[in-house]
């Protein structure tokens, strides 16, 4: 299951050099490269910038398999989405992470048709450029919160040309075996997000979502390693890092920490 890569949203701030050592010292062999505003790389600028950021990764021994797009990366028609895509080409970056739908006032089924047809306008895309566009599972009201639902927004999709990010933390909130999970995208299966997380009453009596350091919150991730290791599911894995409230020095710490405790899972699985 490789490449290891870091989601890089929270090393905002960093410039590549930095991003590029932190990886290092992290475990991981590349990143899963947040492409927005205020990043080293935006989807404004992509079509100039990342083929550059990409040789300096390549030159490092690291890669890009995967860059991850605004939340309101949703058609093909915006004006960045074909420069990005013929950016990730050129750069030799595989995955394209969109970002999210959510159901509108009309109801499911319809937001559904919608999400369907936008989801055809990236297949074109993809297929044009050969960079695939992946859609990730996230708790909450995201139109992809599970594996049920997101096989109604990709099924009948080319799976060479659209795929599925399945987030081992959102699929244990939403409380969706993980056996039963992979099953369903596993034709579709194109990368593998590791956080973990824990649900919560907030003081205002509201649910709170929290993300813990792996191997403390909700996610089993002996079984969903076993699982995906029984699908033959090949990589990348994302290290989703999402400690918001660390100093970017510290997070790559945890980031140590979280590939130490992946490695020995897996070694057990050996």
């Amino acid at each position: 299951m490789k490449p290891w890569i870091m989601f890089t949203k929270h090393l905002q701030g960093w410039d590549v050099g930095q991003i590029i050592t932190g990886l290092k010292q992290g475990g991981v062999q590349g990143a899963d490269l947040c492409v927005r505003p205020g990043y080293p790389v935006t989807p404004a600028n992509a079509r100039r910038e990342l083929p550059a950021v990409a040789r300096r990764f390549t030159d490092e021994g690291l890669c890009i398999p995967l860059v991850t797009t605004p939340a309101d990366f949703v058609r093909a028609d915006l004006p960045d989405a074909e420069p990005l895509f013929a950016a990730c080409a050129e750069a030799g970056v595989g995955l394209v992470k969109l970002g999210y739908w959510h159901m509108e006032a009309d109801g499911y089924w319809p937001t559904l048709d919608r999400c369907r047809r936008q989801l055809e306008g990236f297949s074109r895309l993809a297929e044009q450029t050969g960079v695939k566009a992946i859609v990730h599972n996230h708790s909450g009201a995201s139109m992809g919160l599970n594996s049920a639902a997101m096989m109604h927004l990709v099924s009948g999709s080319d799976p060479r040309h659209i795929g599925v990010f399945a987030d081992v933390g959102h699929l244990s909130i939403v409380g969706e075996p993980y056996p039963m999970a992979f099953s369903m995208v596993k034709d579709y299966l194109a990368a593998v997000a590791l956080k973990d997380l824990v649900r919560r009453r907030a003081p205002d009596g509201s649910w709170a979502i929290d993300v813990w350091p792996m191997g403390m919150g909700f996610g089993d991730f002996p079984l969903a390693l076993r699982v995906l290791k029984q699908l033959d599911f090949a990589g990348p894995l994302s290290f989703h890092c999402e400690y918001a409230s660390m100093p970017h020095e510290s997070l790559i710490h945890q980031l140590a920490i979280d590939t130490r405790f992946i490695a020995e899972i897996l070694a057990g699985l050996a």
